[in-house]
């Protein structure tokens, strides 16, 4: 990840589970919308992605009032199978992602680049607390095999 002018925020979790359950939970859309959100008053009714170098993700965040939503989207930069996946928003941010292996256990470690309208503080919280739900919706699923 460039480091030019931007400040770069980190988050992690541990996820008890194997790496290749966490990989697919992270990577396949329809798990990706049962965890890809902050908030129990936030869903993830939609998500696209072609998990490739220059392919394109779409995930959609919306409050489930209907009141606000974004489609938080980009482009795949480095694809590494149950290692690492790094992306460039289309706002121009980047994001690297690592998946380290921890006995029967998987750190995921996720490095971004701040944004410029809310707090580092604010974009931290908001990360961490979609990285948890990955975490506890990982922990609960059973994948078909």
């Amino acid at each position: 990840m460039k480091e030019q002018n931007k400040s770069v925020i980190n988050v992690q979790v541990i996820v008890n589970a194997g790496i290749e359950k966490v990989w697919e939970c992270f990577t396949l859309p329809e798990h990706i919308i049962h965890w890809n959100f902050a908030s129990d008053t936030w869903h993830s009714p939609r998500a696209e992605n072609d998990l490739k170098v220059g392919g394109k993700f779409s995930w959609r965040m919306e409050a489930k009032d209907k009141s606000f939503g974004f489609d938080f989207s980009g482009t795949f930069t480095k694809i590494t199978l149950n290692k690492e996946i790094a992306y460039i928003l289309d706002d121009g941010r980047e994001v690297s992602i690592e998946f380290i292996r921890k006995g029967s256990q998987t750190l995921v470690k996720e490095f971004f680049e701040a944004e410029e309208v809310n707090s580092p503080e604010m974009q931290k919280a908001g990360w961490q607390a979609i990285l948890d739900n990955f975490k506890i919706y990982t922990e609960s699923v059973s994948l078909k095999s």
